[in-house]
Parts: structure tokens; sequence; C-alpha cells
């Protein structure tokens, strides 16, 4: 490679192959920089840190850009220097990209199906159709709901809702509560998170089904302050939880390299294979739609075909390992 890289000769301005190129070099090292240390960019000014998380691998695509700027600059150095990104996306995200395992304990579907759906029934027969353990939805309006219960009630005969969430299993539910996960600021009723214990096959399993607040993009940054409090209280409810294994199947309006979400992944198991980018749905950009395992792991998560919401469902495969004894 370096013989043909030799071959690049002079630019009109005398420079050589190894000497050209030097700002596009400096581009592929900081966004080496940014993916390997994006814990490293400050959130205290518009949570610019949490803004970069939620786009974190689609910095492959600045380095596919930089690659033919590279080229077309007959830059070796350039080139070179890109090998840091591409070695630095692979660390972070390649491993999403391997085989996922077709087998596992249960398979679980989480789906925010949209308060402006105008085709639940159409819905619920997608997401039964791939044949789940347990069915975890969000937004669910009081319009929809008797629609929903009527879809799923042949082969999912155990289900709770609590406000707008919630949860249909093949197995029986039991000790169903209703977390506090409100944000502080939140005056009007707000209702979106559920907790059951599904008695499995396998074992008992305390199902969390949570819909945190909404983040927004503006000129002053990320706004996120209620997203992040509400995943501090529904962390503190997981770690409380006296249940070894825990699943949490919800839209959590963040993606899982994402500090805001840091009291849940830090304490539990996120998805080993795929990416199952969510949102939205007409071209998905990140994977806001989240399960997580405690206990348990998540081999493999991918989408479901579109339904009518704005949002993808996401189906992913739990091993259990040993019950707990």
């Amino acid at each position: 490679m370096l013989r043909w890289l030799g071959r690049w000769g002079p630019d009109v301005k005398g420079r050589s192959a190894w000497t050209r190129g030097r700002v596009l070099a400096g581009l592929a090292a900081l966004t080496a920089g940014l993916l390997a240390f994006h814990r490293a960019v400050p959130n205290s000014v518009g949570r610019l840190g949490s803004l970069l998380e939620a786009f974190l691998p689609w910095l492959g695509l600045v380095v596919v850009v930089l690659f033919g700027l590279a080229l077309l600059r007959r830059s070796a150095t350039a080139l070179l220097a890109l090998l840091l990104p591409v070695a630095a996306w692979t660390y972070v995200f390649g491993g999403l990209l391997l085989p996922g395992e077709t087998k596992g304990d249960l398979l679980v579907v989480q789906h925010n199906v949209s308060d402006e759906n105008t085709d639940p029934a159409g819905t619920a027969r997608a997401l039964a159709g791939a044949e789940p353990d347990l069915i975890a939805l969000e937004e669910l309006v009081p319009t929809a709901l008797p629609v929903y219960e009527k879809t799923l009630a042949s082969d999912y005969p155990y289900h709770a809702v609590r406000g707008t969430v919630g949860l249909w299993s093949k197995h029986p539910l039991t000790d169903v509560r209703r977390p506090d996960i409100k944000p502080r600021g939140i005056t009007e009723p707000w209702s979106r998170g559920l907790r059951a214990v599904a008695h499995t096959p396998r074992g008992e399993i305390a199902a969390y089904v949570a819909h945190l607040p909404s983040v927004r993009v503006g000129a002053s940054g990320l706004a996120s302050s209620w997203r992040d409090e509400s995943a501090g209280l529904l962390g503190e409810a997981i770690a409380a939880e006296q249940r070894e294994r825990v699943i949490l199947l919800g839209d959590l309006n963040g993606t899982v390299e994402d500090r805001g979400l840091d009291p849940l992944t830090s304490r539990m198991n996120v998805a080993e294979r795929g990416f199952g980018l969510s949102f939205p749905a007409g071209f998905p950009l990140a994977r806001i739609d989240q399960v997580m395992a405690r206990s348990a792991t998540v081999s493999h998560l991918r989408t479901l075909p579109t339904t009518g919401s704005d949002h993808l469902p996401v189906a992913a495969r739990i091993a259990l390992g040993v019950a707990p004894s």
C-alpha cells in the first residue's frame, strides 16, 4: 500500500502525498477522539455531551466523507490517519454488527404505539405476529386501549396497564405496581411507569415498562433535564427491586451511549448484538426504544416492520441463564 501511495506525485504547490492533507488528518484524529472519548465532552453547556452521544454511530459517515476527500487530495497522511476513527468506531459499535443468537429463553417486544396511531388493531396483530413472550406498549390512549386488549386477548391472556403504559404476557402477571418516575417539574397528571412480576417457565422476572419524558433539540442545545430526572428515579426503583432478574422495556428517549441514562445503563445489561434504530420510523436515526436486563443477557435486538406509529417496534432475545436460588 505504501508503494501505491508513493506513486502519487506532488501537487501544484510541490507538496507530496505525505505533506498534503494535514487538515483532513486532523479531522480524522478529532473524529476518533470524539468516538473514543465522548464522555470527555462536557454536558454543562447545552448538554452537548448527551447530544453527541445520541447520534454517535453516525460519526461513521464522517469517516466515509473524509475518506473520499483524502482520495481526492491524494493524501497518504490523511488516509493513514483515518485508521484511527475506523478503529475507534469498530471498538465502540463493531460488536453490534456481529451475528446474534437466534434462540433465547424469552422473546420480548417493546413499542411506543403513538397516541396518533389510526390502526391500533393492525399494530397489535403485527406485534403478536412476532410471537413474543412479553409485549410492552407506551402512549396508550383511552380510545385505543380496548382495541389492544381485545386484539391481544387470545394470545396474551395476562396484561396490566398503568396510565399510558401497558404490559401483555403469555405468562401470569402478579404484584403490579406503579413506580414513581414523575419529574418534580411536571404538575399535570402523568403516569408512565409500570412494574409487574412475570411468572415464566424459567422463574419469576420483575418486568418494568417505562416511557421517559421527551427531549428537545434547540438553539441552546439538548433539553433533557426531565428525562434525566425520570431516569434517575427509575434507576433507584430498579436498584431497590428485590427480585434478582429484572427486564426493562421502554421508550427511554435516549440511546444507551447517552450519559443521561447512566442510572439505568450502570445497573443493567444492554443489547450485545443489533443496532435496532427505532426513531423516527420513516428514517430511523437512533435507538431510543430500549430493552435492558439485570441478571440476564439481552443477546440480540432488532427492529420489526413499521406500524401506524412514528416509532419502530424492537424485539429482543433474553438469555436468562441459571435460575437464581
